[in-house]
């Protein structure tokens, strides 16, 4: 069985010394800012989370871009002349054209090498939710399980990673069309806090409206309640606002026993939708 390698993007928004350590190979995809291109590395080395947080906080917006088919070409094609296959966990379909690249990459590939295996899954998840798909994938693969079976395995669980989030700013959302104008002034003017969720096919979906940061956050606590079948590998992340992300994660551990719990920056390509202050929580549950 020839070795594989397990490729992603930097829209999982895993930490970089986790996915060091389970020697993923992660692409990042880009934004612009200012009139200057940064490119979404894990390790933050185009530009921290802070700065990047302030300058949104000080009305800078960005305009984000997926990874092309060139760079993901190059990048499979390297890891095959070294003998491996690839398996590539990519960032939903339904917020990026990432996989749709993904995809026509490893078809040309796996043309101009006929041995090797290149295999795409559309995780249909965003920040850590990507990353906790992508985690749970480089355990089976610890276990010995071939591409195939990895890949069948992804393809399953991605149908039961939840996503549950909210926001400090409905501007942000204005902006991306997922509230109206009137509602984000309204909810503002009153401190709405709306409960948004990943559904099936990777799309954002409103789900309730709070007034207040603390019930949103006991709000998404509660939907852990009611969905989650394995509480075990717990991730947050987080839009600029550790602390509330750590006063989270002590509400999650005094319910549920904890193996691992892991907190990340939303990165800036999300981040630039979703806003400063955006608080997203990602468990293994019943259904999506």
């Amino acid at each position: 069985m020839r070795d594989y390698v397990i490729l992603t993007d930097s829209c999982c928004d895993l930490p970089a010394p986790m996915a060091e350590e389970m020697e993923l190979c992660v692409l990042p995809l880009s934004f612009v800012m200012e009139g200057r291109e940064y490119f979404n590395y894990l390790d933050h080395r185009d530009i921290a989370p802070a700065d990047f947080y302030r300058r949104l906080r000080d009305g800078a917006l960005g305009t984000t871009s997926a990874i092309n088919v060139a760079v993901f070409t190059e990048t499979m094609s390297a890891l095959v002349a070294e003998g491996k296959d690839v398996l590539c966990i990519s960032f939903s379909s339904g917020l990026s054209t990432t996989y749709q690249s993904a995809c026509i990459a490893a078809e040309d590939v796996m043309a101009a090498h006929p041995d090797s295996r290149v295999l795409v899954c559309d995780s249909r998840a965003a920040s850590m939710g990507q990353g906790l798909l992508v985690y749970l994938a480089v355990q089976e693969k610890r276990k010995g399980r071939g591409i195939e079976e990895v890949r069948d395995f992804v393809e399953e669980r991605k149908n039961h990673i939840d996503h549950w989030f909210t926001v400090d700013d409905l501007n942000h959302l204005k902006r991306g069309g997922r509230v109206s104008a009137a509602a984000a002034l309204v909810g503002t003017m009153l401190q709405m806090k709306p409960v948004l969720h990943v559904d099936d096919d990777g799309h954002l979906i409103p789900m309730s409206k709070v007034r207040g940061r603390k019930a949103s956050m006991r709000a998404l606590v509660e939907q852990m309640e009611e969905l989650a079948e394995d509480t075990s590998v717990v991730f947050i992340s987080h839009g600029d606002c550790e602390a509330d992300a750590r006063e989270l994660a002590e509400m999650i551990q005094a319910r549920h026993k904890v193996d691992k719990l892991v907190i990340s920056y939303v990165g800036p390509v999300i981040g630039n939708h979703s806003g400063p202050g955006t608080l997203a929580l990602f468990f293994q549950g019943k259904h999506k």
